[in-house]
Order: structure tokens, then sequence, then C-alpha cells
């Protein structure tokens, strides 16, 4: 599996390019654009390294890729075509003199999180039963059905806000209504398609697949996505982001409770 830290210290070397790219843009969304298309490229690279069936290498390799495509494409053109991410607004605006430092720090760490991501991938495309598993069948829609629902919530938070009435309020339609980021959540699921491949009572190791859905919630529930997110929001929105917090889940789907 020395593949999986291959693809870390690939990953690595592009967000450390990446930093520079977002310093001289002055803009550091570019940071996730990189992150996103070279995790999709070394993952991919991984799954065609790793032994077992080509057939399987070959269809996680382009599902990766299409992800890839897809998140990235998407954040690359709200990168260029419109204002800085909240997030790291609201970190520029807190501290200016100490943001470089803190957005090297930031990157540095996300050549590791794709080296661990990429031992969930290795252990699914190294799973080596030649036909057509139920794991396969119930890992492939999974991964087809989250990466639709993330497009779907992205899309819909898109036409939402071309609205120029909407300038300033709180997008509640759609998924957006079921909690208050289906877009994480989405992602979150795209990586739990892994293990359920993978995962073997005869391969002990396979069971490691497991990390890549764990460290994606946790990531997205508790450090760089939800928390920046909600305390820009907040901060933005004041009460009525506090409302919708009060009525609508963070990640977890349920109907909105009544005000």
């Amino acid at each position: 599996m020395i593949i999986c830290l291959y693809a870390g210290l690939l990953v690595t070397l592009a967000m450390l390019i990446a930093w520079i790219v977002q310093w001289r843009a002055g803009n550091a969304g570019w940071v996730d654009v990189f992150w996103t298309f070279s995790t999709g490229a070394a993952l991919a690279a991984v799954a065609l390294a790793a032994p077992g069936v080509m057939w399987r290498h070959w269809c996680l390799a382009a599902l990766l890729l299409v992800w890839s495509v897809r998140l990235g494409g998407h954040v690359a053109w709200r990168v260029a075509t419109g204002p800085e991410d909240t997030r790291y607004a609201q970190m520029r605006a807190a501290a200016p003199s100490r943001f470089q430092a803190r957005m090297f720090w930031l990157i540095i760490g996300q050549g590791p999180v794709s080296g661990l991501l990429a031992l969930s991938v290795y252990q699914a495309a190294a799973q080596p039963e030649a036909a057509i598993t139920g794991g396969d069948v119930a890992g492939l829609g999974v991964l087809l059905a989250a990466l639709a629902g993330e497009a779907l919530a992205d899309w819909q938070l898109r036409a939402w806000r071309a609205d120029p009435a909407h300038r300033g309020g709180i997008c509640e339609i759609g998924l957006w209504s079921l909690c208050r980021h289906p877009n994480y959540l989405c992602e979150a699921l795209i990586w739990l398609a892994y293990p359920l491949i993978a995962v073997s009572l005869q391969r002990p190791a396979s069971w490691l697949a497991f990390v890549a859905p764990v460290l994606m919630f946790l990531v997205l529930r508790y450090l760089t996505g939800v928390p920046p997110v909600e305390a820009a929001m907040a901060a933005s929105r004041g009460e009525a982001y506090r409302l919708y917090q009060a009525r609508t889940s963070a990640m977890l789907p349920r109907w909105p409770r009544r005000s």
C-alpha cells in the first residue's frame, strides 16, 4: 500500500503550489480547486495500480475522475466568478497579518488526508472477486446517488442565489430544507461507497476502507466544513440564520421543526 503514501505526497506537492497560487491571486478558494483535482487524479492512479480485477480498477478510476471534474469544475467556476469563499474571507478579516501563515498550515495537512482516503480506494480496487458482488452494486449505487445528490444541492443553491430578491437571505428550498448542508452530507456519503465494495471477512485489511467515510464526515462536520460556514452565516444573517439552525438539522436530513 506504499502507493497510498505516494498519493498523499503528490497531493501535498499540489497543495504547496496551490498556496502560492492563492497568495498571488488574492483568493484562497483556489486551494479547494487544487485539492479536488489533485486528489481525483492521485486516487484514480491508486485504483489503477492496486492488485485485483482490471474492470473494477477502471470503473473506480473513472468514477473518481467524474467526482473530481464535477466538484472541481463547480468550485473553480464559483471561485473565478464570485467573491472569496466566506470561510476564507472571515479568516482573512480576523487576522490579516497571519492569514497566509494560517493558510499554509491548513493546506499542508490536506495531502495526508488524501493519503488516508487512498487507503479506502486501494482496498476497494484490491477486492479479488472477479465477478460483480453485492458490495459492488451497493457501493456503486451509493456513489452515483451521492454524486447526483451533491450536484443537485449545488444546482439548487446556485439557482436560488441567481434571483436578486434572495440577496442576503437563506436558501431553504429542496434539499436545503431537509438539512443545512446537504452538499457536505452527500460528499461524505460518496466515500462510503469504497468500504461497501471492499469489505470482506476473508480480508481483514479491507476494513481500513472505512477510514474515508469516517474521516470525511468528521472533517466536514467538525473542522473545515460546517463550523466555519455556520460562523460566517451567523455573522452575516444574524437571528434569521439562528432560527434556521434551530428548525433544521446540520447534516442529517429530517423535516424541519416549526419555528
